[in-house]
């Protein structure tokens, strides 16, 4: 399975869990992980590592993007679809050590197909604001 593809499925799941609020997290990648028929090895530990490890720092990623939107936003402001894509695209950024670029171009091509018509901008902004610092 591509990266890309991983990273995708990652996403729906990190979607999921932020609708659902207080399931607990590991149950819910088991569940999810039976149910898509996952059975790609380096699929399955990519899945684990950013969703656990974006529950782990979820306050640090938070504060971060609070940090870097615009003074007049607040991040309840911000859609589900956005905030979950700018929560994977940082913990890549942050803890994975992804190239920057490549970070960023996923998470606008995601955006650009789940996010509305501004989603991509608006992902591209606050990570380039993040990227400066």
């Amino acid at each position: 399975m591509k990266r890309s593809r991983m990273r995708e499925e990652a996403f729906k799941l990190i979607y999921s869990l932020e609708i659902q609020k207080d399931k607990d997290v590991k149950d819910q990648l088991e569940l999810y992980l039976e149910n898509s028929q996952i059975e790609d090895e380096n699929a399955i530990e990519y899945m684990n590592d950013v969703v656990l490890g974006i529950d782990k720092n979820k306050e640090k990623i938070l504060e971060t993007i609070k940090k870097h939107l615009k003074s007049d936003w607040k991040i309840e402001r911000i859609s589900k679809i956005d905030l979950c894509i700018l929560k994977l695209a940082i913990y890549e950024i942050k803890y994975k050590d992804l190239p920057y670029k490549v970070a960023i171009n996923e998470a606008v091509e995601l955006a650009k197909k789940y996010g509305e018509d501004t989603s991509g901008n608006f992902i591209n902004g606050v990570l380039a604001n993040i990227i400066k610092e």
